[in-house]
């Protein structure tokens, strides 16, 4: 057989994607490039890099690149003895058959880390059935209705076994938008929306620089249900601080009961490092939540939602991750793993903040050395002691890792 052409040997991607993407191995397809409102003060993925819309004709280009290494892939799967399945000997077999590709003597390593990055992508996809896309960045229906019906279309003719296509997006996009622009792009395969909510209070909203307003939120969740694309809400327990606490859950949960979108998901804020949030934080303009007030609001939150919806903790900035379920016959259930929380003697709470907070930092490549790795043992004796300085020592090490969860 013929080895395959695959043009440049890699696709545009952005650098990020909802956790349940990833968890589905979708296909990450870039259509635009960073985020055209970038002033959320929470956020620091975007920051100091400028927003622009990719051409159609790149695009359409990227899917093709796409079409040629799954092509070869699939070839390489079945030449290397694999039987069909897309796996690490496949695509050992597809980088062996292309060495002008991948021999950094004759690349930029940039170039390199771009077409591995790219064949890893389309591997692990094939892998999972090819069925699901994500288009990136922060909100690809920002673009022409048109444009982007054009590249939905383009991508399903070439990959017949896509199943669903979603996208980020922002409210005040989404509200602006025409129902009938919706309803042609769910026709052409956008099957759902991840929109950034974050709290359903005027007030909060003014104080983050969401650039939107509850009632485009409200707006935008509805047009996106009645189009028919399925509407995953992100809310962001502690966005508000100790001051705006519970009216943001209260409202945020009145604006969502109003919504009723498919999937509401936890985004508990943690002053990343890098945000405008953090900085205020640290200059004492904003007072975060603790670990347990957190909780609490959460459990408010939760307790006064009226929806049918699947509530989700799917990320590793809730502490909480068993929290999930259908609204509203699991309520009961979240509420009681909420309350069995705050219940809980004071040191086993520190224990199990201290051990999931470590267990995500050491998840995404954060090491215990040093300093920091007698701070955490420290911290540890202090909280199994139930000594009288628990609190702050946890304290003082969760300010240390946290900022830099993903």
């Amino acid at each position: 057989m013929a080895v395959c052409d695959p043009g440049r040997g890699w696709h545009e991607m952005g650098p990020i994607r909802p956790p349940s993407e990833g968890r589905d191995n979708s296909l990450l397809l870039r259509v635009t490039r960073n985020c055209p409102w970038n002033r959320c003060t929470f956020c620091r993925t975007y920051k100091n890099r400028p927003y622009s819309v990719r051409s159609v004709a790149e695009i359409k280009a990227d899917i093709e690149t796409v079409k040629m290494l799954a092509d070869g892939l699939r070839e390489s799967a079945w030449r290397s003895g694999a039987a069909g399945m897309i796996d690490q000997q496949a695509v050992t077999d597809f980088i062996e058959r292309h060495p002008a590709l991948y021999d950094t003597d004759r690349n930029e390593p940039q170039t390199v880390r771009n077409r591995l990055q790219s064949l890893f992508n389309v591997a692990a996809w094939l892998s999972s059935g090819a069925r699901t896309v994500f288009l990136q960045d922060a909100n690809a229906p920002q673009i022409r209705t048109a444009d982007l019906v054009e590249i939905l279309n383009y991508l399903r003719a070439l990959f017949p076994s896509i199943e669903r296509i979603t996208s980020y997006a922002r409210s005040k996009t989404i509200a602006r938008k025409p129902l009938t622009a919706l309803k042609e792009l769910k026709r052409a395969g956008l099957e759902r929306l991840h929109i950034g909510f974050e709290s359903g209070c005027n007030e909060v909203l003014a104080a983050i620089k969401k650039g939107t307003t509850v009632e485009e939120q409200i707006a935008a969740g509805c047009q996106t249900k009645a189009a028919g694309i399925t509407l995953s809400e992100y809310q962001m327990p502690g966005v508000g601080g100790r001051r705006w606490s519970e009216k943001h859950a209260l409202e945020s949960a009145r604006a969502l009961s109003e919504i009723n979108p498919d999937f509401i998901r936890l985004r508990s804020f943690v002053p990343r490092r890098g945000s405008p949030l953090f900085e205020q934080a640290r200059a004492g303009d904003f007072t975060p939540l603790s670990e347990d007030e957190t909780v609490a609001e959460i459990g408010l939150f939760v307790e006064n939602l009226d929806c049918q919806s699947y509530l989700v903790s799917d990320q590793m900035c809730n502490l909480l991750w068993e929290i999930e379920g259908w609204l509203p016959e699991d309520k009961p259930r979240i509420l009681k793993i909420i309350r069995d929380y705050l219940a809980r003697p004071r040191h086993e709470r520190l224990k199990l903040q201290l051990e999931r907070r470590l267990s995500s930092y050491l998840g995404i490549g954060g090491r215990l050395e040093g300093e920091l790795w007698r701070q955490v043992q420290e911290a540890r004796r202090a909280a199994e002691r139930n000594s009288p300085d628990a609190e702050s020592r946890v304290a003082e090490i969760l300010n240390i890792i946290k900022p830099s969860f993903v």
